[in-house]
């Protein structure tokens, strides 16, 4: 990020971070310790859009969007909105 976060935003980063690569994991690489940064290009549009109070169904698309177009992947539905439910 180009800018400086404060403290409450450096924790809110890191915990999206943590669900990006614990929760979301599209490519299913939570388990392997080298691949930890594999959703930090990821993580400033995340981090955007919650800090700007969008819905959990804009934060799903944007997910699904990244797992289709960036990723290659079929861009389930399900795997960017089961974790709202938890």
């Amino acid at each position: 990020m180009g800018e400086k976060l404060n403290p409450k935003e450096i924790e809110l980063y890191r915990f999206i971070d943590e669900i990006l690569f614990n929760e979301w994991d599209p490519i299913d690489v939570s388990d392997i310790p080298e691949a930890r940064d594999e959703y930090h290009a990821f993580l400033p549009q995340v981090f955007k859009k919650v800090i700007n109070g969008e819905s959990a169904q804009s934060i799903a698309k944007l997910l699904r969007n990244i797992e289709s177009k960036e990723l290659a992947l079929l861009g389930a539905n399900t795997n960017c909105k089961k974790k709202q439910k938890k």
